[in-house]
């Protein structure tokens, strides 16, 4: 037992040694994105119901830190500004899907061509989704549902995408913003990245490490070798698994990193990293409540056919360029290491407990 154990946590901190300096650039990333997108640029492009305001939805998604469970009340707060039904869903789809955070690790711990791939799917799935709830006859979701995203504006964070704390108050305004000086933004930004966003994410990074270790110790080095049904079962498998799993997209990439290294294939790892952020119980509570019954079922209909598509997609891809995605992040795990990646995961740990800590035991 002491030998599993001690195996778990071997490969959990090779994995963290390969993607620590990633993720603080990506994080750092997400805070001037944070500090320096007005709060509501978003909601000023997303009030038509057009096929505009969702590739913008679905574009504007794809770069801004928000996780699974932030970006819940953020998007119920846009629909409450006035922001079209199939715009705000895309934006929904493409957030939890992507994300500058997400971009480092997947450079860190799969390879270019999958971190090019991951925000153009979310794009693409996206707009697919936004553009078939706009295709639907309107459904009435007044009533309950409007107590109810009062209730998630108040309860979740601030809805907005520009710095929020009192030293970068960025209320959209040219005047505002130009009151307020670039070192106060960076810094506020910085703080919301490494307080803020790391106490959502933070935890459940932790999680897809620990999670990764154990499949990296558990599951044989040929799993997916000659499983009946061949590609489109592990295509479809990874759909079903993502589904329900409540993970962000930085949790999700160490997982499918561990996955890839047991024989799963690329396409099978998009579906995973597309399917899991953006689909699980929660969010499709929300959808079902402030969107619609039809709504809902275009929602995940949508993401499930477009996950399934371009998994497949990506596999004959790959084929066609003679990659191997396994080789590539063998070669990045015998290639981790030194003194630098040890110093920025001893400082990420660091932080994520930190920010697991109450605040009171932060203070002192």
């Amino acid at each position: 037992m002491a030998a599993a154990v001690t195996e778990i946590i071997t490969a959990a901190w090779q994995i963290l040694l390969d993607s620590a300096p990633f993720v603080l650039f990506g994080f750092l990333a997400a805070g001037i994105i944070k500090a320096f997108v007005p709060d509501d640029m978003v909601a000023r492009h997303l009030g038509t119901k057009s096929t505009g305001s969702v590739l913008k939805a679905s574009l504007l998604g794809v770069p801004l830190p928000l996780c699974s469970c932030s970006v819940l009340p953020t998007a119920i707060s846009l629909r409450k500004q006035g922001a079209d039904k199939g715009a705000s869903a895309a934006f929904l789809v493409s957030t939890p899907e992507s994300g500058v955070d997400s971009i480092a690790i997947t450079w860190a711990l799969l390879d270019p061509l999958m971190t090019v791939a991951r925000p153009i799917a979310a794009f693409f799935t996206a707009t697919v989704t936004g553009l078939s709830i706009n295709a639907l006859p309107d459904e009435v979701t007044a009533g309950p549902g409007a107590d109810a995203a009062e209730e998630d504006e108040e309860e979740g964070e601030a809805p907005g995408y520009g710095c929020g704390s009192s030293a970068c108050d960025s209320s959209g305004s040219d005047d505002t913003v130009a009151e307020v000086s670039f070192f106060r933004r960076m810094m506020a930004g910085i703080a919301y990245a490494f307080d803020d966003l790391l106490s959502e994410i933070g935890g459940w990074l932790l999680i897809g490490l620990a999670v990764a270790g154990v499949i990296t110790w558990l599951l044989p080095a040929d799993l997916f070798a000659g499983r009946p049904g061949g590609e489109f079962t592990s295509l479809l498998l990874m759909l079903v698994v993502g589904i329900p799993l409540y993970i962000c997209a930085t949790a999700s990439t160490p997982i499918a990193a561990a996955l890839v290294l047991k024989g799963l294939s690329p396409g099978a790892a998009l579906v995973f990293l597309l399917a899991g952020p953006a689909t699980n119980a929660a969010t499709l509570t929300v959808v079902l409540k402030h969107w619609g019954r039809k709504a809902t079922v275009a929602y995940l209909v949508s993401i499930s056919l477009c996950a399934l598509l371009l998994g497949w997609l990506l596999n004959r891809i790959y084929a066609a360029a003679g990659l191997d995605i396994t080789r590539w992040v063998q070669a990045r795990e015998e290639g981790s290491g030194g003194l630098f990646a040890i110093i920025c995961a001893v400082v990420l740990l660091g932080l994520i407990v930190r920010c697991l800590l109450p605040k009171r035991a932060r203070a002192s």
